[in-house]
């Protein structure tokens, strides 16, 4: 991965390009990761006890010259000049935890990042900043939004997240810990007014449809979010329901296409019945009936069929027939 050779801050010309954020007087933040140099830091721990030892041993013989009248001045001044680089030394030391970096500053100015974890020597008189690079997730708080159809919602959702780019994370945004949950939360929203909660039709659902759903929410999530340097893992619903105040009526509405769905199912299941029960007849020439007959018997089959309560049946013990 090529990275540039300098951060700095600059006047964008013509409109900051897409991934900078834009200041009110037309400035953006142009910074993106580098490493940092930086050496083992046990080898720079003992070069810097090794210095600060003979910077002792240099002053304490200079000042037994000075008390015998020997001079040992230059003695003194050289070895505070060698104490005083060890102790700059020994200050460039920086331990990084696994699943932390540091992000290395020279008097303001950027000057790369160290990820390789362990005790690390960087460059002298800088600041360190802590970046974690860990995955992190937390839950929206749960939003009230109307969907496509104007149905107020409560959702939420889960969103799992890491930093990418340090620079970017520490530079271009004032807290990317904030700023990743302020977006997320304005995606969820767009994402959940775009789409109906249920829908009779073919078109993605809030409830119908959350895999499509997860997609979207973290593809906008991560578009939002990439100018701060973050990077989604996934975005998942974690509360989805309609508002109270219509939660009944809507229960209402599930209940009735429910029982319309399962009377459906009834009258074609009876009439499939009385229409086996009728051939069966005629082909095994047992009653002959006419239409005036076949109608009132399809009529008592379908009522039987059809009916919610058990039937009581009155058995004709006369004549079929007038």
């Amino acid at each position: 991965m090529e990275h540039t050779d300098h951060a700095e801050v600059g006047e964008s010309e013509g409109g900051a390009p897409a991934g900078h954020p834009v200041g009110h007087e037309g400035t953006r933040v142009d910074v993106t990761e580098r490493p940092a140099w930086s050496v083992d830091g046990f080898a720079g721990l003992a070069v810097s006890l090794v210095l600060l030892g003979l910077g002792g041993w240099l002053t304490v013989l200079g000042i037994i010259e000075a008390d015998a009248g020997e001079g040992g001045v230059g003695r003194i001044v050289g070895g505070l000049a060698i104490g005083t680089i060890a102790l700059l030394l020994s200050a460039s030391l920086a331990v990084v935890a696994p699943g932390q970096t540091r992000v290395v500053q020279f008097f303001g100015k950027y000057v790369g990042t160290v990820r390789k974890p362990g005790l690390r020597m960087v460059v002298p008189l800088t600041t360190r900043r802590n970046v974690s690079v860990r995955v992190h997730n937390f839950e929206t708080h749960e939003l009230k939004v109307n969907d496509a159809d104007g149905n107020p919602v409560n959702i939420a959702a889960i969103v799992v997240w890491q930093v990418a780019d340090t620079a970017r994370a520490k530079f271009a945004v004032e807290d990317y810990e904030d700023f990743v949950a302020v977006q997320a939360e304005s995606a969820l929203r767009h994402v959940a007014m775009s789409h109906p909660y249920d829908n009779a039709a073919t078109e993605v659902t809030l409830r119908g449809d959350t895999e499509v759903i997860s997609a979207e929410l973290a593809a906008e999530v991560a578009e939002r979010i990439a100018l701060a340097g973050l990077e989604i893992i996934e975005v998942r619903i974690s509360a989805l329901a309609y508002a109270p105040e219509i939660a009944q009526a809507m229960l209402q509405r599930q209940q009735a296409s429910a029982v319309v769905a399962a009377r459906e199912t009834i009258v074609d299941g009876a009439v499939g019945m009385v229409e086996s029960a009728l051939a069966q007849l005629e082909q095994k020439d047992i009653v002959e009936l006419d239409s005036e007959r076949k109608a009132a018997m399809v009529s008592n089959l379908l009522t039987v069929l059809c009916s919610e309560r058990g039937t009581t049946p009155v058995v004709n013990t006369g004549s079929l027939y007038t």
